[in-house]
């Protein structure tokens, strides 16, 4: 089993007016600029200990949610003693506040945050509805992420990355596995996230998306080409075929009876190295390496088929 390394691991900050932008939220202090408030955290946070006045254990750079807990413990208060607790919670260098429920802000709530150039916005969705989604959206704009040279198709449902030397043929054989109805997510740049210890996700640079450069040709608009269907935005990496040069003395894999990985990001990737010359039907053989990856996956060894039908034949003789 061989186990090289690809990537290395870059840890992100997003904006916090690319997640109001991108989950819909409004905004109740248009003035504060919330393109240099910065998230880097993954996980969100219910002040409800903090208002009530525990701050030892209070993570400040996460994003701050009121649900209806905590927004029903503010009402039931003194006004003076709202105002209190309030202007301690935003003392603090907080990204951001999100209200949810739609429920209005309190008075003293607008003015501190103003006051304090933090973001206080609104969105209709429940508590645990936007803790969610906003989980979801942090995770993956704040994986660990690498860009590698390469092409990203989405074959059978298998996010298939396709590596190899310039010029080898990369760009060929995924416009042909395009022809035979298969799914291009990126052509040259492939960038790649690490959303989990398990799961790695593969998406164009935008400015490139649907775009595929043929030598010879130049290039080439997929979705234009081939349609909208052609194109896919996003997919799990999860089998690396790797073009080589067809040598003659160099040993390749006949049996199938044993796995090569390459290391993505931390994460090990199942990878096949295919040995390219004229003649080889490089889209066909990327088809049958993603079904036959399928099968192993779901526990069916065709090695291991063929060698109890010889003993059995075997034993029969």
């Amino acid at each position: 089993m061989n186990n090289n390394k690809l990537g290395t691991v870059n840890i992100l900050q997003v904006s916090v007016q690319k997640m109001v932008q991108e989950l819909s939220l409004a905004s109740f202090t248009p003035d504060v600029d919330m393109s240099k408030k910065m998230l880097s955290r993954t996980m969100v946070h219910r002040p409800g200990l903090q208002l009530a006045g525990f701050y030892e254990y209070f993570d400040s750079e996460r994003i701050q949610i009121i649900g209806r807990s905590e927004y029903g413990y503010l009402n039931s208060v003194s006004e003076k003693e709202r105002k209190d607790k309030i202007l301690r919670l935003f003392e603090n260098p907080l990204p951001c506040v999100v209200i949810c429920h739609d429920f209005k802000p309190f008075t003293e709530m607008l003015d501190v945050a103003r006051n304090n150039s933090i973001p206080l916005l609104s969105c209709k969705e429940n508590t645990t509805e936007f803790a969610g989604d906003v989980i979801r959206w942090l995770k993956f704009n704040l994986a660990p992420k690498t860009t590698v040279h390469g092409v990203f198709v989405d074959i059978f449902g298998i996010g298939v990355l396709i590596l190899g030397e310039s010029g080898i043929g990369k760009s060929e054989m995924a416009l042909e596995l395009i022809k035979r109805g298969h799914r291009l997510v990126a052509d040259d740049a492939v960038e790649i996230r690490r959303v989990s210890s398990a799961q790695l996700i593969g998406t164009s640079p935008e400015n490139i998306r649907s775009f595929i450069e043929v030598r010879g040709i130049g290039i080439m608009d997929v979705t234009k080409m081939y349609g909208v269907q052609s194109v896919k935005e996003s997919q799990n990496v999860e089998l690396v075929l790797k073009l080589d040069i067809w040598e003659h003395d160099k040993p390749y894999d006949r049996l199938g009876d044993g796995y090569e990985y390459i290391e993505i990001l931390g994460n090990k990737v199942v990878c096949q190295t295919l040995p390219v010359r004229p003649g080889r039907n490089l889209a066909m053989i990327g088809e049958s390496a993603a079904v036959y990856h399928r099968q192993k996956m779901m526990g069916y060894s065709p090695l291991q088929a063929l060698n109890e039908r010889v003993n059995s034949s075997a034993k029969e003789g």
